[in-house]
């Protein structure tokens, strides 16, 4: 198979596609986990003022750190579906993949310059334009699985793709930690040391996405170029429209929608809740981080079989069981050996609802459907809104009450309430189709 085909020029099912595929979500998964998880939050607090004022308000820089997440989220829910309707009608799906993952990737490596309150401008501007590149790529990336894989495929596959962005994350996330861990060997301060990590996450991002960039299919040519705002408004209309007379699309969005809430909204203030509650230091957090990858992997291959054996919907509604226990049980975790058994238990769910909420979502799609890229621009600013909605709530319980706990209780509101939506959502299974693999 030659790189860089055309549309018609590949077969379905085909290993070097899925693969590079794939690939890609090894390249980016690396910002999600170092960037955004790991190492960035705390090195963003620790070069910061613990106030600073902002045009006369007095904000803590943990609470414009938090900012900088949602204007970023914000920004991307606004323009994705936009963008996706123009790059369906205009042909453009690699194009803004490919843009989308040099901004990402540029910006993170201008994080290096960001040393502290002198460059506090760069710092917050080039974060959010790393998120914007990271969040609005995946738009595109998603949208790639069901033309390149055949319907009985979407789970094995968007499983594997979940697979390699934990894989390769971690093992990055590792690299980094060792030159930190080790920077007085290689005559760094550790502040530099920590600034060479976020050279080297947008290196690999770019580095391996530059794989599936050749093995992808091309954009068609010849795709009318003119009026492209105007087709691509068009465009998302014509999927509003199948939507609202769609009812198993329609509920499981929402179901989609409200527990994204909740498992976002987890991942991404788990660390700050065993630092503050439990009193975990840096190294018991970097276990924890460690922890919650490598079991999401097996996750992600354990409910893709799970959904084989009895369904995608049985596989969705026991893993939002397993999410309500998680958070009762956090509730009242006292213990570091109690907080790592909930960490392991939502590395098990996070690997495996996030890959069966895209494939299932794939499976929904209207027979023969074309445009996938603003369907799935529905779905991904849904989640986007999600974890702005999710995150400020969690915070806003917080602030009233003092307590993370009661912020975690509040969690399993969002997790019955996609019960609720996911049991009126009817879900077939996918029929095996017999397509000769390359």
């Amino acid at each position: 198979m030659k790189t860089n085909p055309k549309p018609g020029e590949f077969q379905l099912n085909d290993k070097r596609i899925i693969n590079a595929w794939a690939l890609f979500d090894w390249a980016n998964s690396a910002f999600a986990l170092v960037i955004t998880v790991a190492i960035f939050p705390a090195y963003y607090v620790a070069v910061t003022d613990d106030t600073i004022n902002i045009l006369g308000a007095q904000i803590s820089n943990s609470a414009l750190y938090a900012y900088a997440i949602s204007a970023s989220y914000l920004i991307i829910a606004a323009f994705s579906p936009l963008l996706s309707g123009i790059a369906d009608y205009g042909g453009k799906k690699k194009f803004f993949l490919q843009s989308f993952t040099i901004l990402g990737s540029i910006a993170c490596v201008s994080l290096f310059f960001f040393r502290g309150m002198d460059q506090l401008w760069l710092g917050n501007t080039a974060f959010i334009l790393a998120m914007i590149g990271f969040a609005g790529g995946l738009v595109f990336y998603n949208s790639y699985l069901p033309e390149i894989v055949t319907e009985d495929k979407y789970d094995s596959v968007s499983a594997r793709g979940f697979a390699f962005g934990y894989i390769g994350s971690v093992l990055l996330l590792v690299a980094n930690l060792i030159i930190i861990q080790f920077h007085d060997l290689l005559e760094l301060t550790e502040a530099a040391a920590t600034r060479i990590s976020f050279i080297m996450v947008g290196v690999w991002w770019i580095g391996f996405a530059s794989i599936p960039f050749r093995l992808l299919p091309r954009d068609p040519d010849g795709k009318p170029m003119e009026r492209l705002l105007h087709r691509g408004v068009g465009e998302l209309r014509k999927v509003w429209n199948v939507a609202k007379q769609a009812p198993n699309i329609k509920s499981f969005l929402l179901a989609f929608f409200c527990y994204s809430a909740g498992v976002q909204t987890v991942l991404f203030l788990a660390a700050t809740f065993a630092e503050k509650e439990l009193a975990f230091g840096a190294a018991e957090l970097i276990v924890v981080i460690l922890l919650l990858q490598i079991v999401a992997v097996l996750g992600a291959y354990l409910f893709a079989k799970i959904s084989e054996w009895q369904g995608n919907k049985f596989s969705l509604i026991a893993m939002l069981l397993i999410w309500i226990a998680i958070c009762v049980t956090a509730y009242f975790v006292q213990t570091t050996f109690q907080f790592y058994f909930v960490a392991a238990a939502v590395g098990l769910v996070m690997g495996g609802i996030q890959s069966l909420s895209r494939s299932t979502y794939s499976k929904l799609l209207p027979k023969n459907t074309k445009d996938t890229t603003s369907f799935f621009s529905f779905y991904d600013v849904l989640e986007k809104v999600a974890i702005v909605i999710g995150t400020f709530s969690f915070g806003f319980i917080d602030q009233i009450t003092g307590s993370m706990r009661s912020s975690i209780l509040l969690l399993t509101l969002f997790f019955l309430l996609g019960l609720f939506f996911l049991a009126r959502t009817s879900i077939h299974p996918a029929k095996k189709k017999v397509i000769a693999e390359s």
